[in-house]
């Protein structure tokens, strides 16, 4: 998924069609840029493009997702430096999960507005440096868990590399309108991490905030393609957005937002959860469906463009998440019980 500020007006399709894919079809492989700009470049430069092509923001929320859990599965404060280990371990695997995506995805990137200034698409980094990059980021997320956290946090953070490089960006996102739904696993991946590194098992209370970032993902992302629908319909992505009319996807986005609030509140009896969580959970969640119904509502007036308010829900899906996290770490420290 990627966080990116809006930029600028778009035009959208009138409410009573759907977005059509180019008939151009992205290329079946990526397509060749330069191998490197020939202008000569500073140090700061040419780390400023690396960074960039982590997706440095996306990281941010992945972590987000990440220490938390530690907190709830240590029901107190875990080891700093093993929060430390395990945010470092994150980070370097997200990276590589990242970069790799750029890899890929060179060819879309180049013909969307949104993320034709990305390094690889400039050819500011080339192709293969990008290849090594994201590879040795790889390697070293998976030694550094192994061998500093423990070796089930290090090949969850493998099968999460996996998944969002081969499943999510090789297998679906150029083939179904399900993409970021299935995809989206590997965004779940770092609540296991983060559980795994503490118990070095896994539990319940675990598999059920993996579930509430699954289902909270296509609510999350569905808004942004809303946003920038001609975007991927230009680069032949089919995202949901782009191959179905808005009121169709803003019934989907309420649907999937009411499981991920509801999923949410599972974790109460199960961990079990104190009076922080729960009004944690139900005031932001009840805050989270209302957005997606009004978003719905907006859609079913025939609302486009920025009218719509997609990024508004889109934000605060991002609030949301942080708030939920937030209250999942500090119960367990004011754990006050909720009455039997």
């Amino acid at each position: 998924m990627d966080i990116q500020r809006p930029l600028g007006r778009r035009r959208h399709p009138p409410k009573d069609t759907v977005t059509s894919l180019d008939p151009r079809p992205a290329p079946d492989g990526p397509v060749d840029v330069s191998e490197g700009s020939s202008r000569d470049r500073g140090w700061r430069d040419v780390v400023r493009d690396y960074v960039s092509l982590t997706k440095p923001r996306i990281i941010e929320l992945l972590l987000v997702t990440t220490f938390p859990v530690m907190f709830l599965a240590e029901r107190g404060i875990p080891p700093i430096w093993l929060i430390v280990a395990t945010l470092v371990g994150g980070t370097l695997a997200a990276a590589s999960a990242n970069v790799l995506n750029c890899y890929l995805d060179r060819d879309i990137d180049a013909r969307m507005h949104r993320t034709s200034n990305r390094p690889l698409v400039t050819g500011t980094v080339s192709p293969r440096a990008a290849l090594v990059f994201g590879g040795v980021l790889g390697v070293a997320a998976v030694l550094w868990l192994g061998l500093v956290v423990n070796w089930l946090s290090a090949w969850l953070a493998l099968g999460a590399i996996a998944l969002y490089v081969v499943f999510y960006t090789m297998v679906l996102k150029r083939r179904t309108s399900q993409n970021i739904v299935w995809g989206g696993v590997a965004g779940c991946m770092p609540v296991l991490i983060g559980w795994s590194a503490v118990a070095d098992s896994l539990s319940w209370s675990a598999l059920i905030l993996f579930l509430v970032v699954f289902f909270w993902t296509p609510p999350h992302y569905w808004p942004l393609s809303m946003r920038f629908r001609d975007d991927y319909a230009n680069a032949g992505v089919p995202m949901l957005p782009v191959v179905a009319q808005d009121v169709a996807v803003g019934r989907q986005i309420v649907v999937y937002s009411w499981v991920t609030v509801l999923v949410s509140l599972a974790l109460i009896p199960v961990a079990p959860m104190g009076w922080v969580y729960t009004v944690v959970a139900v005031v932001s969640g009840a805050l989270f469906v209302v957005e997606s119904h009004r978003l719905l509502g907006r859609a079913r007036r025939g609302v486009t463009g920025n009218a719509l308010g997609a990024m508004r829900l889109f934000h605060y899906s991002i609030s949301y998440l942080t708030l939920l996290f937030l209250g999942v770490a500090v119960d367990p420290l004011l754990h006050l019980p909720l009455p039997l």
